[in-house]
């Protein structure tokens, strides 16, 4: 990682995490050159995911930028059809095929809610099995193995409530290194944030710009969160943007940003999120905080995720 440049922060592993970093989910197509733009700009952190279908994209757009292996830090995702603790291992060697590497520096359980184990992602339309029964402490431990082996330098864990986490810390052999999760100026999290820090666990906002997706309802019916007036009027102080503010006050936080996107100068706008906010700043964004969240997909999955957190809905 020497060539990063940027802010970086270490994971309770001792290893460093840059602080943007480039998400790459949907739009599979577009990643292989999505990726090696954003490794051209300078980007070192790369997130995807099993379920996105983009581990092949982003093998190849890290084989076409040429950057030596130990100088990225790529993070992928456990998804809920391999959540029995026979299926971890398989599915990450998966992941390490398809994204030619032989270990991933940061492998996290992408939802605390197991599916029926399957080769398929999805359960069928009409499976009376749809959700498995797999508890996620034993997902955990089959990833802990992981851990040990090599295969993945760190593991962590992804959209858990506040109770599942401290459920997974009181039977966790290894304490989770970080916890990626829905965090923008519209969902700050503030207590919940100040107990990661209390815990030694680092984490990742995806959708710091929000998430205005077809997909989600909450997004319909409002502007776009990085056009907010407090974060463009911040944003001319700096000769920044909205959204290089939102990500800034990401950074600001001690926590990393995941945005993504496909055009080759946006790619290279986000990268210059990477600035410092006056604390009065970081303020102001603290107080557009309207505990709104985007992705909840609680009734597709059978599962109440977010039950103790801000944003969920009644």
């Amino acid at each position: 990682m020497s060539s990063y440049s940027g802010t970086t922060f270490t994971l309770n592993t001792g290893a460093k995490i840059p602080g943007i970093g480039f998400g790459t989910w949907q739009d599979k197509d577009a990643q292989e050159d999505a990726v090696y733009e954003a490794i051209k700009a300078g980007y070192r952190h790369i997130d995807t995911a099993r379920v996105y279908g983009t581990e092949p994209g982003v093998a190849a757009g890290v084989k076409k930028a040429g950057v030596p292996r130990n100088e990225l830090f790529i993070v992928t995702k456990l998804w809920n059809n391999a959540h029995h603790p026979d299926d971890v291992e398989k599915q990450l060697d998966a992941s390490l095929k398809d994204l030619n590497t032989d270990y991933v520096d940061l492998y996290l359980m992408h939802w605390p809610s197991p599916f029926a184990r399957s080769d398929e992602l999805f359960p069928k339309e009409g499976d009376k099995t749809k959700t498995g029964d797999t508890d996620y402490v034993d997902t955990w431990h089959g990833m802990e193995k992981l851990q040990q082996k090599g295969k993945a330098k760190a593991i962590g864990v992804s959209n858990f409530s506040k109770a599942e986490l401290e459920r997974l810390l009181s039977k966790a052999n290894i304490k989770p290194a970080a916890h990626q999760m829905e965090m923008h100026p519209y969902l700050v999290q503030k207590s919940f944030a100040d107990w990661h820090k209390e815990q030694g666990i680092h984490i990742t906002h995806y959708s710091p710009f929000g998430n205005q997706n077809e997909i989600y309802s909450s997004g319909k019916n409002m502007g776009k969160l990085i056009d907010d007036p407090v974060l463009v009027e911040i944003g001319k102080k700096y000769g920044k943007s909205g959204a290089q503010v939102a990500l800034a006050w990401g950074l600001a936080k001690e926590h990393t940003v995941i945005p993504k996107s496909k055009t080759p100068a946006r790619i290279k706008a986000n990268l210059e999120g990477d600035f410092k906010l006056d604390t009065e700043d970081v303020e102001k964004v603290d107080a557009l905080d309207k505990k709104l969240r985007f992705n909840d997909p609680s009734e597709s999955f059978g599962w109440n995720f977010y039950a103790d957190l801000d944003g969920k809905k009644k």
